[in-house]
C-alpha cells in the first residue's frame, strides 16, 4: 500500500510540474484578473456565453467516444498531400484586400498596405508535446513563420492549443507590431514574454481604434478556453468585426451556432466575407461547434456577401471524415444560394475580384 501511495504521489507531482511548463501558458491574476471581474460575461468565476453552452450533450457516451476515437478511421485522414501554392507573401498582389488561408483556422489579411494575422499555428501538432497529439498532414508545412512579412496585427480568437500555439508565438515574436485577443489571454503571452504594451485585451462589443480609418470590433462566439486541466473558461473566447475603409470582414473563431449572428448584422449591417468554423463537429459536442449546415446559415445571418470556411484541411480534431466539412458545407451552400470560396492553402482570394471555388479536395482519394 506504501509503494502504491508513493507511485501515486510521484505522478501527481510530475503531473503538476509538467502542467507548469512554459507550453500552458498562464492563468490571469492580478491587475488583469481584477479588470476580468468587472466584465458583465464573467460570472462565478469563469466566463459565461450568451446562452447555455454545456461543452459535452448531455447523452454523449464517453466510452462510445472514446472507442471511436482510437478506431483507426482512414478516412478522417487525407491520402495524398493537400496541395498548395507557395509565394511571395511580402509581394501586393492586389489593391483590393487579399486573404491568404494556411489551413485550419489561420490566415492573412493584406489590405491597405497592412498586414493582419488570424490564429498563427504552425507547429507539428496542437498538442503542448509536439511529439504526441494531432500531426499536420502533408502538404500542409509549406508556409512557415519564416516566410511572413512584419505583421502589423495578429489577432487571437482564443487560447485553444490549434489558434493560440507557443512554439509559434515565439517564432513571430520579432515579426509582430502588436496584438489583439479576448480578455485574459494576454497572461499567456506575457509569461512567454511578448512585451505587454503591445497586448490589447478586450470584452465584447468593445471596439478599438487601429488608426488610419480601421476599427477591430470584439464580438461574441460560442465556446470556451483553457490549456490545461484547471484553467476552463478563465479568459474569453470571442469572433472580431475588422472594419477597413472599403470592407467589413468577420472574424468568427471557434463558435457553436446561436443568436450573436444575426446580433452583429443588426448592428454592424452586412458583411464583405465571414470566415466561419467548419469542421472538428460532432453530435457529442453539439453547443461549441457548428454542423456545415449551420456553418451555411450562420453566413446568411451575418448577411455575408461571401464565406470561407476554416477548421478544416489541416489537423484531424474529431471524428468525421477530414473533407466532409467542405462537402457538406458547399452542398447546403449551393441549396441555400450562399457564396462560398475554398482556396487551397497559398492560393490568393481578392474580394470583389477572384474567389476561387475548385473542389481540389476531390483530388485526395487514391
Amino acid at each position: 500500500m506504501l509503494i502504491t501511495l508513493l507511485i501515486i504521489a510521484v505522478a501527481a507531482i510530475g503531473i503538476y510540474i509538467f502542467l507548469q511548463s512554459a507550453p500552458f501558458g498562464s492563468s490571469p491574476s492580478n491587475a488583469r484578473l481584477e479588470r476580468i471581474k468587472k466584465s458583465p460575461n464573467y460570472k462565478d468565476g469563469v466566463f459565461q456565453n450568451l446562452s447555455p453552452t454545456p461543452v459535452m450533450a448531455d447523452d454523449a457516451s464517453y466510452v462510445d467516444m472514446i472507442r471511436k476515437q482510437f478506431s483507426g478511421d482512414s478516412a478522417r485522414e487525407p491520402d495524398k498531400p493537400i496541395p498548395g501554392i507557395k509565394r511571395d507573401l511580402s509581394v501586393i498582389i492586389s489593391e483590393k484586400p487579399v486573404i491568404t488561408w494556411f489551413g485550419h483556422s489561420t490566415y492573412l489579411i493584406q489590405t491597405g498596405g497592412k498586414n493582419i494575422l488570424i490564429d498563427p499555428v504552425f507547429s507539428v501538432s496542437t498538442s503542448p508535446v509536439q511529439f504526441v497529439g494531432n500531426k499536420k498532414y502533408q502538404g500542409t508545412e509549406i508556409y512557415s513563420p519564416a516566410d511572413f512579412p512584419l505583421i502589423d496585427y495578429l489577432i487571437l480568437s482564443h487560447d485553444h492549443y490549434d489558434h493560440l500555439d507557443y512554439q509559434t508565438t515565439l517564432d513571430m515574436k520579432s515579426k509582430v507590431r502588436s496584438y489583439y485577443m479576448p480578455l485574459g489571454v494576454g497572461s499567456h503571452l506575457e509569461s512567454w514574454g511578448i512585451d505587454t504594451t503591445k497586448l490589447t485585451e478586450l470584452d465584447w462589443w468593445q471596439e478599438t481604434n487601429l488608426g488610419d480609418g480601421y476599427k477591430l470590433v470584439c464580438l461574441p462566439a460560442r465556446h470556451f478556453s483553457g490549456r490545461s486541466i484547471t484553467d476552463r473558461g478563465k479568459t474569453l473566447w470571442a469572433s472580431y468585426l475588422l472594419i477597413t475603409p472599403t470592407h467589413k470582414i468577420y472574424i468568427g473563431g471557434d463558435s457553436g451556432y446561436d443568436t450573436h449572428f444575426k446580433q452583429i448584422a443588426e448592428k454592424y449591417g452586412p458583411v464583405d466575407i465571414a470566415f466561419l468554423e467548419s469542421g472538428q463537429y460532432n453530435a457529442y459536442w453539439p453547443y461549441i461547434h457548428m454542423m456545415p449546415e449551420e456553418t451555411v446559415q450562420a453566413s446568411k445571418d451575418l448577411q455575408a456577401k461571401v464565406l470561407l470556411p476554416v477548421h478544416w484541411g489541416k489537423y484531424t480534431l474529431a471524428l468525421h471524415p477530414w473533407d466532409e466539412p467542405v462537402n457538406r458545407l458547399t452542398r447546403e451552400a449551393a441549396k441555400q444560394q450562399v457564396t462560398v470560396t475554398t482556396p487551397m492553402i497559398g492560393e490568393p482570394v481578392i474580394l470583389d475580384s477572384i474567389l476561387p471555388a475548385g473542389k481540389w479536395w476531390l483530388d485526395q482519394k487514391k
